[in-house]
């Protein structure tokens, strides 16, 4: 079944083709940057730029750092210790994945500004009138986006970390304890080392998504490449300056790969003790086992049970004024676009990972590595390039049409469901690749052989063997890819229909006009659909790894 060279079949031509269309956004994008119709680019350098390329850095060490630490250090007190909660916090560390960035800035701001009721409070107790009577820290700054997405973007690191400790060699924890270390030595100088691997994959996943927000870092008014596109794009009425910042964002994200990928080079992290050994858990007693569950109290507090809790009481408040027929609208537009998206990047993800099994020559490896790319462009980037070719061929359309026949087209696809489908398809390819590909490799290729005899097709084994066997992949896969189309902002603000809302941009629209209660509802609602692969998450990392105690 395996080949080691490629074959030019409908696999590895269906594989060439679509990398062609995943990589026709960047192309365009580099394209458009390398020859704008109107060079800008020295103003930028001169102007803007370096203060985008700052504030963009230090929004990046400030996101790898706090998720770094709160990350680590809570994967490892859930996996090594036993505390007071300590069961429940190995699933609720996970639930603030479901929080988009943006919607907890809008609570926090709401929650936290001079009218709201945090210093409202403060200055009924301690008799406060102005705000020059007292100190209270502006949330609306880069500090406090960056603290917003550490919030939402840790359990990326929670969630390969403990993956990581679970899976560490036993007997070098021992031999590590039996010589003298500590608990605490022992992880920072093995189990820390050991799991750098999964670490830092999980440190480039919370950095992808810091860089593609949009939505706080337009609410607190922090000028990062990301708002820099959108910037120069639509306030300054230039395509191709975009198209120049989004070209530097994209460096940005090639540059978190290849720092990922060096990470890794040369080295080992191989368990060299037996795993079925299981792992006994230190147990915590007084001051420092309720620190513990504090510390793992505070980032599911902060990260989810407040916001959660004000979006419900304020869905519950202002419920007759939200639930209209706008709001159906936009929840129908949602979820349409996102099943739509996830239908086909699941087909397509199944397509790619049968094609990789059925024969891994250099030039579908190739592809294939180009294809996982696409999850890692950023939402604004992706419509920067979509909307430059689409937009030409349109007017190369509508003009040829007039002249031959004297009828005007219009734009056909431009400012269509169309390409804010194919831009949802593009950017989350990858997911659903990756779920394909890891539920393919369980399979044992004895089975495809054996199909194979019985006189069935490639298609046929898939279609026969393979979907049967792979429909919790299947249903992972498509999962993941709704909830992350359901949050998607930056892609659908700049790509949507004229008059075409989703929840995203309906709370989005809602936010900046400062009437987060009536975005309440739409807030919640995608928070709740979130809180799905979430689950699946959790369940899938902690089922069959059950630990004793000392």
């Amino acid at each position: 079944m395996r080949r080691g060279t490629a074959r030019l079949d409908l696999w590895t031509i269906g594989s060439l083709l679509m990398t062609a269309v995943i990589l026709m956004p960047v192309v365009a994008v580099i394209a458009l940057a390398l020859f704008p119709t109107e060079n800008i680019w020295p103003h930028l350098i001169d102007t803007v730029l370096p203060g985008y390329i700052r504030t963009t850095v230090l929004l990046m060490a400030g996101v790898c750092a706090g998720t770094f630490v709160i990350g680590t250090g809570t994967a490892w007190l859930v996996t090594t210790c036993n505390f007071p909660g300590r069961k429940v916090f190995e699933w609720a560390l996970l639930i603030p994945l479901a929080m988009p960035a943006y919607v907890i800035a809008y609570i926090y701001t709401d929650l936290l500004e001079f009218a709201g009721p945090v210093q409202a409070m403060l200055r009924d107790i301690f008799g406060w009138t102005t705000p020059h009577d007292y100190w209270f820290p502006d949330i609306r700054t880069l500090g406090g986006a960056t603290s917003m997405m550490i919030l939402v973007l840790y359990p990326y690191v929670y969630l390969l970390s403990r993956a990581a400790f679970l899976e560490q060699s036993v007997a070098v924890l021992e031999a590590a304890r039996t010589l003298g270390c500590t608990p605490w030595q022992s992880f920072m100088r093995v189990g820390l080392p050991l799991a750098r691997p999964s670490i830092v994959v999980g440190l480039t996943l919370a950095l992808m998504e810091a860089l593609n927000d949009f939505g706080t870092v337009d609410y607190f008014a922090v000028r990062t490449l990301t708002a820099g596109i959108f910037n120069v794009w639509l306030h300054m009425r230039n395509l191709g300056g975009g198209a120049q910042v989004a070209v530097v964002l994209l460096i940005f994200v090639i540059a978190i790969i290849l720092v990922e990928r060096a990470a890794r080079r040369r080295k080992s992290y191989h368990n060299t003790g037996t795993r079925n050994t299981p792992l006994v858990r230190i147990r915590l007693r007084g001051w420092h086992a309720w620190g513990a569950a504090v510390a793992c109290a505070l980032p599911f507090a902060l990260g989810f049970l407040i916001p959660a809790t004000q979006l419900a009481f304020y869905a519950v408040a202002n419920f007759e004024a939200s639930w209209n027929a706008g709001f159906a609208t936009y929840a129908r537009n949602s979820l349409v676009l996102s099943g739509s998206a996830a239908l086909a990047a699941v087909s397509l993800g199944l397509f790619l990972a049968y094609a990789a099994r059925l024969g891994r020559g250099p030039v579908l490896t190739a592809c294939l590595r180009m294809v996982s790319l696409g999850y890692a462009v950023p939402g604004a980037v992706l419509a920067v390039g979509i909307l430059y070719p689409f937009g030409m061929f349109d007017n190369a359309l509508d003009a040829w049409m007039r002249s031959t026949f004297g009828i005007s087209t219009g734009l056909l696809l431009s400012g269509t469901m169309f390409i804010l489908l194919y831009a949802y398809v593009v950017r989350f390819l990858a997911l659903s690749y990756g779920t394909m590909e890891a539920g393919l490799t369980r399979v044992k290729p004895t089975l495809d052989d054996a199909a194979r005899t019985l006189g069935r097709s490639p298609i046929g084994v898939l279609r026969h063997v393979h979907i049967p066997i792979l429909r919790g992949s299947l249903l992972t896969a498509a999962i993941l890819v709704f909830v992350d189309s359901m949050k998607e902002l930056p892609a659908t603000l700049l790509l949507r229909p004229f008059n075409f809302d989703t929840l995203a941009t309906h709370v989005y629209q809602f936010a900046k006009d400062e009437q987060i209660e009536r975005a309440a509802l739409g807030a919640l609602f995608i928070v709740l659909v979130g809180l799905i692969p979430t689950i699946l998450l959790s369940r899938a990392i902690t089922q069959g790894k059950e630990t004793p105690t000392t």
